[in-house]
Formats: C-alpha cells, sequence, structure tokens
C-alpha cells in the first residue's frame, strides 16, 4: 500500500474530504492534493502534523504500511462520537508557581474526558 493509499484510508475512517483534511492538519489545500495524486512525496512536517492530529493513527502504519492502522486496534475508529458531554466543576481554583490555573482537562482510556474550570476569583 502507498502513502497516498494510506492517506485516502485516514480521510475515509474520519470522512473528511482532503480540503478538510488539510485544514485539519494544517497545510495548505494544495500540498495535500500533490501528495495524494502522487505528484509530491509528504515531507516529514506534513507526517507529523498528521500524526499529531491523529493519534490514534499508527506512526508507524503511516509512514511504512508495516503495522495495524490504529495504534490500538481493538479500539473503535476516531470520530468523536465517543466524547461525552463535559462535566464542569468550578470548585478548583489554585496557582502553580506564579500562574493561575485556566482549565484543567482529565483524560481517560474509553475516550471521555471531564473539562474543569477554576471558580472565578
Amino acid at each position: 500500500m502507498t502513502i497516498q493509499e494510506r492517506l485516502h484510508v485516514i480521510l475515509k475512517m474520519h470522512h473528511l474530504t482532503p480540503s478538510a483534511f488539510a485544514d485539519k492538519i494544517g497545510v495548505q489545500r494544495s500540498n495535500v492534493s500533490h501528495v495524494l495524486s502522487g505528484r509530491n512525496k509528504p515531507s516529514l512536517d506534513f507526517l507529523e502534523k498528521i500524526i499529531i492530529h491523529f493519534p490514534k493513527v499508527n506512526a508507524k502504519w503511516l509512514i511504512s504500511g508495516r503495522a495495524d492502522v490504529l495504534n490500538d486496534p481493538d479500539d473503535s475508529i476516531v470520530n468523536d462520537s465517543k466524547i461525552e458531554s463535559k462535566e464542569l466543576d468550578r470548585s478548583v481554583s489554585f496557582l502553580v508557581g506564579s500562574k493561575k490555573v485556566v482549565k484543567l482537562i482529565e483524560i481517560y482510556s474509553d475516550g471521555t474526558f471531564r473539562e474543569i474550570l477554576p471558580t472565578n476569583e
């Protein structure tokens, strides 16, 4: 499987158009178009942006095709449907050094999270 085919797999898994994919990873749309068409090979920066924005995609698979597509093959594909409603807790207010904490986010292994916003003091 070529890098172009692997990128098409990522697009399909996440229900993204090439334009939406470019916007999501922060590259020019023409850059994605050139890579998908095979005109250009993806740069290290391009691959790094994919790995950062799609953390469940296995980097080894993305680069070489010689691994499972997902870091955890038993995990369902990421489409944000596993993320539950935010639970707000305004009972926290503290400083770290001289900096006031603005937001805490607890992320759990099952894909849920809890956002904690400190009280306004």
